[in-house]
């Protein structure tokens, strides 16, 4: 008798946990979070680059269209840029970034996601050692984001997402000349999700 009841227990939290992250049409997520990002530049003389370090933040919100299904966007401020081999020098580059991404839930649980899109970027800051260059920068950038993630379910209102995040820029980030230099970046970050 014993056996049977931990086996319906057993059962039970089963049922319980296999449901438990599934959304439906109109559920909303809301992740404030934090990410250790890697920037470099792509294009012209790329060779001359190396990653840049720096740590960004935001707030990431996911309408569901069913449940496997969501449209991503919020708003991050991610610290962007590289450093010039053999020079020492560091360019920052800072942007608000507005992700539009569609976002793919997968597996049994709907813990995992996949997500895709583009996202348009908006200068706040453009410095080397120092030096404001915003002058030589432009002042918007359109990049393809993706990344991939896991949710860790807490409560049914509260998990905990751990994913990995890419940007790779569209727009040339110069704006004169005859040098062609894109932003590239990735991360990885943890954050809040909390359901509603």
């Amino acid at each position: 008798m014993k056996n049977n009841v931990l086996i319906i227990i057993a059962v039970m939290f089963g049922i319980t946990c296999v449901t438990a992250q599934e959304r439906s049409s109109g559920d909303i997520e809301v992740t404030p979070y934090i990410q250790y990002m890697s920037s470099f530049f792509n294009g012209d003389d790329a060779d001359m680059y190396d990653m840049r370090t720096a740590i960004s933040f935001g707030i990431k919100g996911d309408y569901f269209l069913n449940d496997r299904w969501s449209i991503r966007s919020g708003i991050n401020y991610d610290s962007m840029g590289t450093e010039i081999k053999g020079y020492d020098s560091e360019v920052e580059l800072n942007y608000i970034n507005i992700p539009l991404n569609a976002n793919w839930h997968f597996g049994s649980t709907r813990k995992w996601n996949l997500n895709f899109g583009v996202t348009p970027g908006f200068l706040t800051k453009a410095e080397q050692e120092g030096t404001d260059v915003k002058d030589l920068v432009e002042s918007f950038q359109l990049g393809i984001s993706y990344g991939i993630g896991y949710k860790l379910e807490i409560s049914d209102n509260f998990s905990i997402l751990f994913d990995a995040q890419g940007i790779v820029g569209l727009t040339n980030l110069q704006k004169e000349g005859n040098i062609t230099n894109l932003n590239a970046g990735s991360g990885f970050g943890v954050g809040g999700v909390f359901s509603f």
